[in-house]
């Protein structure tokens, strides 16, 4: 585990000179693929934005909201946004997120598993708002991708 982690609900707060990621992609009947990424981004100085809460408090009527705070003030601390479009469900918070980022400067990074029901989508809406993204098809690439951005190396 990298020592750059941020789960929800924990708040970060960035330092000078600091560049971070935002991990945005499906969680609720998606497999973990941000643990993937935690791991394979383990080394590098980047400080990841995850969140996939390890416990969910389903019960708590509150949580919903707490979450959805979260995810909206750390997408806007984020130096950068990591955008993953898994198969097993069609991700409508995730596509809002992408629309809604790809119109701003901020480095995003995207990609989708190849049998991602909206795949097309992404890619078109993507291309059209921002040229320069390359819309990838496996979390390997996506995570080389924001390996070799800006110069970071692990």
């Amino acid at each position: 585990m990298t020592k750059h982690l941020i789960e929800a609900p924990a708040i970060y707060n960035p330092k000078p000179n600091e560049y971070s990621l935002f991990l945005a992609g499906g969680i609720t009947g998606c497999p973990d693929w941000q643990s993937w990424i935690v791991a394979r981004l383990a080394k590098s100085e980047l400080v990841l934005l995850n969140p996939r809460r390890a416990n969910f408090p389903v019960d708590d009527p509150s949580a919903a909201s707490a979450q959805v705070t979260w995810e909206h003030q750390h997408l806007h601390l984020a130096t950068a946004i990591l955008y993953w479009f898994c198969a097993e469900t069609l991700n409508p918070i995730v596509l809002y997120e992408l629309g809604a980022w790809s119109m701003t400067n901020k480095p995003i990074f995207v990609g989708t598993h190849p049998d991602y029901e909206r795949r097309t989508d992404v890619e078109l809406q993507t291309q059209l708002a921002r040229p320069d993204v390359r819309v990838v098809y496996s979390l390997e690439e996506l995570a080389q991708q924001v390996e070799d951005w800006g110069g970071l190396k692990q």
